[in-house]
């Protein structure tokens, strides 16, 4: 009788916490994933395993975190926090040994005082104004449920499947993206501009959904893009802030393209 072979499924370490999230219904969206597993573990206990021996029986780091922010601090809240050294360097060791990388949505808001994880990132959310590769820059903005057109901008596997258009609901930001460097894959037909958006630094002071005295230039309409990070692939995919993006079967092909795209060859 001829042998089978069965190809072992690609696991993915998923990191979570520092937003609040629908933990089953995002669960559901690896569940959806045939011949992916998703083991999820919250921050900060996830930062221990980013690292090339945490990531030892891994193959992919999904990042759905938000650390580096601490809510609670009180008045000025989020405080910012630096990142451990030891994560910094074991982050660093992932990149330098090929290993896949993931970002989904609220990412690129983590760790705001290492500009490193910005530029592996390929953009920033910031909650309070600050300075961007040495340039001052105004807090991001935010709208929930924003119903628009994703549009594919590029022949790639991982929007191979994916029709040319298809609609979302979803947050999407206006943030900083560095447009010049990443290689865009998606974008939303929506104009990226103050008007459409909310400050975080008024939402997180209290003012939910708040744009006065706030002013932001237009930004850029990409919602998914890659880079060549050292010797690793990463996606960032700005969709996913809950339930909406989750149960869409788009969504769910786009993030699993991206982790089978990502995983190391072997």
């Amino acid at each position: 009788m001829p042998i089978i072979h069965h190809r072992a499924p690609l696991q993915c370490l998923v990191a979570v916490r520092g937003h609040p999230f629908d933990r089953t219904a995002f669960d559901a969206l690896f569940q959806a994933m045939d011949g992916i597993s998703a083991t999820m573990v919250d921050q900060p206990a996830a930062a221990s395993l980013m690292n090339p021996e945490g990531m030892r029986g891994f193959d992919v780091l999904v990042l759905y975190d938000m650390p580096g922010l601490d809510f609670e601090a009180g008045e000025g809240a989020p405080a910012y926090l630096e990142p451990p050294q030891d994560l910094s360097l074991g982050m660093r060791a992932l990149f330098e040994a090929g290993k896949g990388v993931v970002a989904l949505h609220h990412a690129l808001a983590g760790w705001p005082t290492w500009p490193e994880y910005h530029e592996w990132m390929g953009g920033q959310f910031l909650y309070h104004p600050g300075k961007v590769r040495g340039a001052p820059v105004p807090d991001s903005g935010y709208a929930h449920e924003v119903t628009y057109e994703a549009e594919v901008l590029a022949d790639h596997p991982v929007t191979a499947g994916l029709p040319q258009r298809f609609t979302l609901t979803d947050e999407p930001y206006l943030a900083q993206v560095f447009v010049d460097d990443v290689e865009p894959l998606l974008r939303a037909d929506i104009p990226f501009t103050r008007d459409r958006f909310y400050s975080a630094d008024l939402a997180v002071q209290g003012q939910m959904y708040a744009r006065e005295g706030w002013e932001h230039p237009p930004g850029s309409d990409l919602i998914g893009w890659t880079r060549q990070v050292v010797n690793s692939r990463l996606v960032y995919l700005q969709p996913g802030d809950g339930p909406s993006a989750y149960d869409n079967p788009h969504y769910r092909q786009l993030v699993e393209n991206a982790i089978r795209w990502v995983a190391p060859s072997t």
